[in-house]
């Protein structure tokens, strides 16, 4: 019987969630997912599963949710549109769901340039709004986008990614409400230091009422040490990393950079728990999995609630 994943259940009871981030490897090693996977258990309420993430070729992102899913977890599968085109995606789509992968987050996928192929040939057939569209259409409609039947529609809890910070700002909100058109239920966020920055995007979330129309959870990276705070403002296009912060974290000897660091990521999380229509975070702990537990804990998030 087919039934509505995790998170989706605990946003109707009115549940602050918390996700995370799985990156698969980069090789067939299921152990290298499932080790990952241990080190979230009972801490998140779902685990995102990124898809060939900065265009570097991993496990498939599809085949990690369901080792993650064997594990008891509600893995939210990403898909991009960078490497597919239409008919492949419908299909993946539909294979997902057969598998009782529900939770689908719709992305548009970094450049190839950018990875380990760069010339590999980008196919961008159809867009993240429009992936979005097609996963509702599928579901809602139980129709193809060529126009037929889909004989067993999936059973799909759409999302998609928004960055607050990117320019030019004034948009930004206006981009969400296309995507919450199109079909988004929930939306992840890019990872948020600027956290005045980010109420004025959700003042503007508020004003055109997305907020009641989607369940939005704010992402928050834990920083590591000065330098990949730097490097983040300098190099990451679209996010905001304010000065003071950089210096708040120079300002402490290197050996306890990291420490600092997730004592700023819980002052975040606290922060942005009291913003109103915040739903829940994405604590995006790149390669820092063993960090999710201390930090939903240090910020009383722990123990996760039941669905």
């Amino acid at each position: 019987m087919k039934t509505k994943s995790n998170i989706e259940r605990l946003l109707e009871k009115g549940e602050f969630v918390v996700t995370s981030e799985c990156g698969p490897p980069r090789g067939s090693d299921a152990e290298a997912v499932r080790k990952k996977g241990n080190l979230l258990k009972g801490v998140v309420d779902g685990v995102n599963v990124t898809d060939n993430q900065t265009s570097v070729v991993r496990m498939s992102s599809l085949s990690s949710c369901i080792i993650l899913k064997e594990m008891g977890f509600d893995p939210i599968w990403q898909l991009v549109c960078r490497d597919r085109n239409r008919i492949a995606i419908q299909s993946d789509i539909l294979g997902a769901a057969a598998l009782g992968i529900n939770n689908l987050l719709c992305l548009s996928g970094d450049h190839q340039s950018f990875g380990d192929n760069p010339k590999a040939k980008n196919v961008y057939d159809i867009d993240s709004i429009q992936l979005i569209y097609t996963a509702k259409t599928l579901r809602d409609e139980g129709k193809f986008l060529g126009g037929d039947e889909v004989k067993g529609a999936p059973m799909l809890f759409i999302g998609a990614a928004e960055n607050p910070f990117a320019d030019p700002f004034e948009i930004r909100a206006l981009r969400l409400g296309k995507k919450v058109k199109a079909g988004a239920e929930f939306i992840q966020t890019q990872c948020i230091y600027n956290v005045e920055k980010f109420s004025k995007w959700m003042e503007e979330v508020r004003e055109r009422g997305l907020h009641e129309k989607c369940a939005i959870l704010a992402g928050v990276t834990p920083l590591k040490s000065a330098g990949m705070a730097k490097y983040m403002k300098k190099n990451v296009p679209g996010m905001d990393v304010p000065d003071s912060l950089i210096e708040r974290l120079s300002a402490v000897p290197k050996e306890n950079q990291a420490e600092e660091g997730i004592k700023i990521c819980v002052e975040m999380i606290q922060q942005l728990k009291e913003i109103e229509g915040v739903r829940g975070v994405h604590i995006m702990a790149i390669e820092w999995e063993e960090k999710v537990a201390e930090i939903v804990k240090a910020a009383g998030l722990s123990p996760r609630p039941s669905a």
